[in-house]
């Protein structure tokens, strides 16, 4: 009676041993499919974030129902814009990098040297999060040298930062022959190694003084109707024209200010024009 009973006992202890064995292993198995399931949920956020845009250019197929392009400069402060916010809601940004030889004295957006304060801070921000950057400098050179020293100032602070396009702001007669002075800019933005560049200008302007956009790779206008932050009809004008600067009143989640919003021509495919504007240069 007592081999039997030991006999049982030994059986019975063997059983639950193994029976542990095997319930040890499912728990641990378990918990490997919890942890890949975890880790791959922390990759996908980590490559993914909420905050960016999809990098680079993406595809226009209605130039009315794209996201806004904005142009801002050191009047719109980097302390009062969520650059993740923001970034979600425009397809670009052209960015100022120089207020021109007229700027004097320091101010709250230009130094004494006439570059934009806030230049590089919109730029490596915007750039960061996946937007497309272009940039622009006010034009006001008053004579061929100083044309030319605008341009050389201002393809010194931009290059590096590899822009999509250079774009002269023309809205000030600051010589006799502004016409003269808009090219030796442009020429010596091109000398320099600038591709893509681009005049600003109001068709009212250019043709008041003259001014020639033939040598130019793009025409940037500024046409508003009401002004009322909102897009209310394409330009009335002949001008081959490959974007439009629609509002001085737009706006957008991430600037509690207005802003400049442009879109590419509705005359044109809008995405062949989109790329032309906010893809890099091959080098």
């Amino acid at each position: 009676m007592r081999k039997k009973l030991k006999s049982i006992f030994v059986f019975a202890f063997f059983f639950l041993f193994i029976s542990l064995i095997l319930f040890t292993r499912s728990l641990a198995e378990e918990g490997r499919k919890e942890s890949t399931n975890s880790s791959n949920t922390v990759s996908s956020v980590s490559t993914t974030p909420s905050s960016t845009v999809a990098s680079g250019p993406y595809h226009i197929t209605n130039a009315l129902e794209m996201k806004p392009i904005i142009d801002v400069s050191g009047w719109q402060l980097p302390s009062e814009i969520d650059y993740d916010t923001l970034s979600q809601n425009i397809s670009g940004v052209i960015v100022r990098v120089q207020s021109g030889s007229h700027t004097t004295k320091d101010n709250n957006a230009s130094d004494a040297n006439g570059l934009d304060k806030s230049y590089k801070t919109h730029i490596k921000e915007f750039k960061a999060r996946g937007v497309p950057v272009a940039v622009y400098a006010y034009v006001t050179g008053n004579s061929i040298q100083s044309m030319e020293q605008e341009a050389t100032s201002f393809y010194k602070a931009a290059y590096k930062y590899k822009p999509t396009f250079y774009w002269l702001d023309v809205e000030e007669k600051t010589m006799e022959d502004m016409n003269a002075g808009v090219e030796a800019f442009r020429a010596k933005l091109a000398s320099l190694g600038a591709e893509n560049i681009g005049i600003y200008i109001g068709t009212y302007f250019m043709e008041e003084h003259s001014i020639s956009t033939d040598k130019f790779d793009s025409v940037w206008i500024p046409t508003y109707g009401t002004d009322s932050g909102y897009y209310n009809a394409a330009p009335k004008t002949d001008l081959d024209y490959d974007l439009h600067q629609y509002t001085s009143q737009g706006r957008l989640n991430g600037f509690k200010h207005a802003l400049d919003l442009n879109i590419v021509t509705t005359l044109k495919d809008p995405n062949e024009v989109y790329q032309k504007l906010f893809t890099v240069p091959e080098k």
